[in-house]
């Protein structure tokens, strides 16, 4: 056998999934790759091989009997290969390395600011954090943990729902000197910063106020570069509850409204059966829901106090030296819940 004569490995992966899936979008979804470079791979290949593997028919593929069997043969190869790959990670990766990854936002405005306390408790290993809009592929990608906003289907893992979510109305205490927006009409009146799937609209039907979703200004990717924008002024920002808290004590954002709606996703704790239980993931679950409890008891701040409060010490959402730097002219937080 010479195996100088293989074809390319990415255009083996994208038939197979393509056959598998019986779509070159949805196979295109799963190797996060576009339609076209799973098109473009295809092509090569059938060119490469002198065979059709798909009959196409406008925008419609129907895989050929050639096709047929040649999938169900490489599957068989692939899977070999994934197979030993699994096997050599097994015995080359260390206990002491611990594989973290999850969304940008929640890196840096949740995570990052307590990561250092499960590394002072764990000083013996060695994390990793990773960040990516994408989800992750545990085996191919070497991932111990992915922290994930979604519906929790996602089959063959250790799925843990540990979060919900809310959203609502936030800007700089400076923000328009300070005069911050309260009505219907004065909210028309602002610069709305936007959000790719993070409307406005349901919010307004919520508060009362027959506004339009807004069409200009800057749309953000991310949600952590929404709030950074509303802390630096620029506009009002429709922010997540769990990326806000600690801007909201810190001083740094204020909490416009009481009302808030809820968000379609919630935040899972995700990881293969099996990995669950080597002592690093379960290390750092442990530290994990320790934290998620004591940000449940403020994340219902609505503004931080004068001075923060034990609660918000206890939760790492105030830095030890941080100033206070919320207008002394608005009322302190009452306490009272800001969500049903």
């Amino acid at each position: 056998m010479d195996i100088r004569r293989l074809p390319n490995l990415s255009a083996l992966r994208a038939f197979e999934a393509a056959a598998r899936l019986e779509s070159f979008s949805r196979a295109a979804e799963e190797l996060f790759v576009t339609h076209g470079a799973i098109s473009h791979q295809i092509r090569a290949l059938e060119q490469e091989l002198g065979t059709t593997l798909f009959a196409r028919n406008g925008k419609r593929i129907s895989i050929t009997p050639a096709g047929r069997q040649y999938a169900a043969s490489i599957r068989t190869a692939l899977g070999d290969i994934a197979q030993a790959t699994r096997k050599l990670q097994a015995g080359t990766r260390s206990e002491r390395r611990l594989v973290l990854t999850t969304m940008p936002s929640f890196a840096s405005r949740w995570l990052t600011p307590r990561i250092g306390r499960f590394i002072d408790r764990h000083p013996e290993l060695e994390v990793e954090l990773r960040c990516s809009a994408q989800l992750v592929d545990f085996e191919r990608d070497d991932v111990d943990v992915a922290l994930r906003m979604g519906k929790g289907n996602w089959p063959g893992l250790h799925i843990e729902k540990v979060l919900d979510d809310v959203f609502f109305p936030a800007c700089s205490p400076t923000y328009n000197n300070g005069r911050l927006p309260q009505t219907a009409e004065e909210f028309g009146r602002s610069t709305l910063l936007r959000s790719e799937g993070e409307p406005w609209a349901p919010w307004f039907a919520a508060a009362g106020f027959d506004l339009p979703e807004p069409t200009q200004g800057m749309m953000y990717e991310d949600s952590g570069m929404l709030s950074q924008a509303a802390i630096v002024g620029q506009g009002l920002a429709l922010v997540r509850r769990s990326l806000a808290v600690g801007d909201i004590m810190a001083g740094r954002l204020v909490r416009l409204s009481d009302v808030d709606t809820p968000c379609d996703w919630d935040y899972y704790f995700v990881c293969p059966p099996a990995v669950l239980q080597t002592q690093r993931v379960q290390a750092f679950r442990t530290w994990f829901l320790e934290e998620l409890k004591a940000f449940e008891s403020v994340k219902d701040m609505q503004r931080r106090p004068t001075q923060p409060n034990a609660a918000a010490w206890e939760a790492g959402e105030v830095s030890p030296d941080a100033q206070p730097r919320f207008p002394s002219r608005l009322p302190p937080d009452d306490g009272a819940p800001t969500h049903a």
